[in-house]
């Protein structure tokens, strides 16, 4: 039972549990862990419960914030102008060290002086209740001050904005006094001496693990290391869909590059310059376990004397997995198929579209809608890009195949089976089968849009009437970049011949806000900033399935798409131009995505 007092005990336990917040099991056993807690400094209920019991943080001191009457800021990271970012970044740069680590420690920021109290400055902190405030406000030279509450994810957004994480690889590459550079030699082989002394130079590992770093930090998919003649090699972080050239290494082998990459990972052989080689390099990068695939092909170049390899590492970073439906962009009609489909106890759902369009995301996010404890889920990928929590994944290798994994899989009672793509006829057929026999199957294929899809199964040799019953959904999604929301400004005069090329009514499209790409700072220059997916969804009605039963030599792909557009289905180009009427992205972007017959 909870003491009745309890009230006037601890204010922040009774408001906590009078708001079903924390039940009373967990409020007594925090009461018990308060009354003897050890710290020199004094810990209230409302951090002990956060730091010993795992609630969280911004949940248990909103509540904390209104009992005790401290405002909240209101005003989202992104929202807040630069000129107030860098008023912040100074005051706390002219802070004392010791204050400066106490504010970073304990997440106070100096947020600003009260507009009409000119002395009064605003501290905005995770915990307003931290006892250490008082303390960083005198450090400030503080007459007077006020503490409100920011959200410890706000918080993290904009500490990282105002003072934006060193890449310590990076600042070592600036203090190093060694250049680092290699005579040439003359013979047709690689010294291996003078490239073991030169693959050594800690400038060197430094600027690949720097790369790594700050590929993360930039949410670069890819990073690429193209070797030049004239011992060169030029970085480049793939954004946005885009590759952008990061740095370019001068003075240096290429094949000292592309050794310190093999040395930093798993699986390559550092001497082996003549065939493809795949690896693996794992990093914690800002608390955070990050993987990375590592590709090396042979190039030729012009210099015989050297044996170049390009060299693609792909970041797999599983805080971009998407769990959310609402976060992939499925709207109306396919969004409405899609639940649907996924939601069956058996047939098949098919995502479609190049490499690179989101297609593995989108299966990912569907597969977490369905798994349970209850249902096996077991997934056949070649490589295994993300962990799927719930998920038993097979693990793919030199003495398990993808092919002998997918012949394995129907002995090992599934209920659900993510067969990462459909490679060849033996793989298709195994999946249709999986999903002709009771179970629920994700696959993805590669052609252009969803009824292609189909054709391409029936090219493969697949029965028509095994697609046109196994085959819940195939949606067709490719990944388009967002304008960015700082520099877009709204299209004043169409162009005409675009817009007809198109077949778009300019009068009809007047009536909406269009804006256009222009490049600022912030999306360095390129007017866009983050990305999107369009879908096009085949949901496989009757009429759709009468239609692919009754093909003769090949599949009526236009009946297809013809029928689709009747079910209510939109073309991926079609998707997109709804993304430009609410202002999203830009038409140039939606066509140069998207392909019209």
């Amino acid at each position: 039972m909870i003491d009745t007092n309890l009230e006037m005990t601890d204010k922040i336990g009774y408001l906590l549990f009078k708001k079903g917040i924390i039940d009373a099991e967990t409020l007594e056993k925090a009461l018990v862990a308060k009354a003897n807690d050890k710290n020199k400094v004094k810990r209230n209920l409302a951090q002990i419960l956060v730091q010993d019991f795992n609630y969280d943080h911004d949940t248990i001191f909103r509540e904390v914030a209104i009992l005790y009457a401290f405002r909240e800021l209101e005003t989202k990271p992104e929202d807040i102008p630069e000129e107030r970012i860098e008023a912040i970044k100074n005051m706390i740069d002219q802070a004392p060290e010791q204050i400066k680590d106490m504010m970073l420690k304990h997440k106070v920021i100096p947020f600003m002086f009260d507009e009409r109290i000119k002395d009064k400055l605003i501290l905005a902190a995770i915990d307003p209740t931290d006892r250490y405030i008082p303390r960083i406000a005198f450090g400030l030279n503080a007459k007077k001050y006020e503490v409100i509450f920011i959200k410890k994810r706000d918080y993290e957004v904009l500490i990282k904005k105002i003072l934006p994480p060193e890449n310590e690889y990076l600042k070592a590459i600036e203090e190093e006094e060694d250049v680092i550079s290699i005579e040439e030699t003359e013979e047709s082989n690689v010294d291996e001496e003078e490239l073991d002394a030169e693959i050594n130079r800690s400038a060197l590992i430094n600027l690949i693990e720097g790369a790594l770093v700050e590929g993360v930090r930039r949410g670069a998919s890819d990073i690429h290391f193209v070797p030049k003649e004239g011992r060169c090699t030029e970085i480049y972080f793939r954004v946005d869909g885009t590759l952008r050239l990061w740095h370019v290494q001068e003075n240096t082998l290429p094949e000292a590059v592309t050794a310190v990459i093999k040395d930093r990972g798993k699986g390559m052989d550092r001497f082996e310059r003549e065939k493809a080689q795949d690896g693996f390099i794992q990093r914690e990068i800002d608390n955070h376990i990050i993987r990375f695939r590592v590709s090396v092909l042979p190039v030729v170049g012009t210099e015989l004397k050297h044996k170049f390899e390009s060299v693609v590492i792909r970041i797999l970073d599983d805080r971009k997995v998407i769990k959310d439906l609402d976060k992939l962009g499925l709207v109306g009609y396919a969004r409405e198929v899609f639940i649907k489909s996924i939601n069956r106890p058996q047939g098949m759902v098919i995502l479609t579209g190049p490499t690179g369009s989101g297609k593995s995301t989108t299966l990912v996010a569907a597969l977490y809608q369905v798994i349970t404890p209850e249902v096996n889920v077991l997934t056949v990928e070649d490589p295994v890009e993300y962990v799927i929590e719930g998920a038993r994944q097979l693990k793919i290798g030199y003495k398990m195949g993808f092919e002998q994994a997918i012949r394995s899989i129907l002995r090992h009672d599934p209920d659900i089976v993510l067969v990462g793509e459909m490679r060849d006829k033996e793989t298709a057929e195994t999946a249709i089968k999986l999903a002709n026999t009771g179970h629920l199957t994700f696959s993805t294929l590669h052609t252009n849009d969803a009824p292609s899809a189909v054709a391409r199964l029936y090219k493969m040799g697949i029965e028509p009437f095994l697609i046109a019953y196994a085959i819940n959904l195939i949606v067709a999604q490719r990944l388009i970049r967002r304008l960015c929301p700082n520099c877009k400004k709204p299209v004043r005069n169409f162009d005409e011949a675009l817009m007809n090329a198109c077949g778009l009514n300019i009068a009809e499209w007047r009536n909406y806000t269009v804006y256009q790409a222009v490049g600022c700072d912030e999306c360095q220059g390129s007017g866009y900033k983050g990305r999107l997916a369009i879908h096009e969804a085949l949901y496989f009605t009757k009429e759709i399935r009468q239609i692919i039963v009754r093909s003769g030599v090949e599949v009526d792909e236009e009946a297809i798409r013809i029928q689709a557009k009747k079910d209510g289905s939109s073309s991926l180009r079609d998707s997109g131009f709804e993304k430009v009427k609410l202002g999203l992205t830009s038409l140039e972007e939606v066509l140069s995505a998207t392909a019209e017959d």
